[in-house]
């Protein structure tokens, strides 16, 4: 069966559900997980550079800080249930790439996410990274309604 669960995470109540629902399915079955997050990359939208000087520091900051908040969710529900786990984050634009290319990187089996059920207009101007995640993987998707 799986032995590697990779759960993406985007602080949202939806994924800290799925996380808890996939946590204990990982125990069940006797497998670690790896919390992942994608951050967005920074973008100057201006000429002037200068003007910008400690922006960019305090956005990467901001995000650290953003993703090891979200990733704690996980280590304390992994650590609570008695699963082994590892967090990992990266800054991408394109988080349902990420999250793939993070599943390959740590040879996880499986990938476990939360989907947040948007529909019609909404579900079209936001997208779905777990639909892309589904339509790009080469590895499992288990996603959590």
């Amino acid at each position: 069966m799986f032995k590697h669960i990779l759960l993406p995470t985007d602080g949202s109540e939806a994924s800290e559900d799925a996380i808890k629902k996939c946590i204990q399915f990982a125990k069940d079955i006797g497998a670690k997980v790896t919390g992942f997050h994608a951050t967005p990359q920074y973008h100057l939208f201006t000429y002037q550079a200068e003007m910008l000087e400690d922006t960019k520091e305090q956005f990467m900051q901001a995000a650290k800080v953003h993703a090891a908040t979200y990733l704690a969710v996980i280590e304390d529900a992994a650590r609570q249930a008695g699963v082994p786990c590892a967090v990992a984050y990266v800054s991408s634009d394109h988080p349902y790439e990420a999250i793939i290319d993070g599943a390959k990187e740590h040879h996880c089996d499986l990938i476990a996410m939360a989907s947040h059920g948007r529909k019609g207009v909404k579900g079209i101007l936001m997208g779905s990274e777990t639909h892309k995640v589904l339509t790009h993987s080469q590895i499992p998707v288990l996603v959590y309604r």
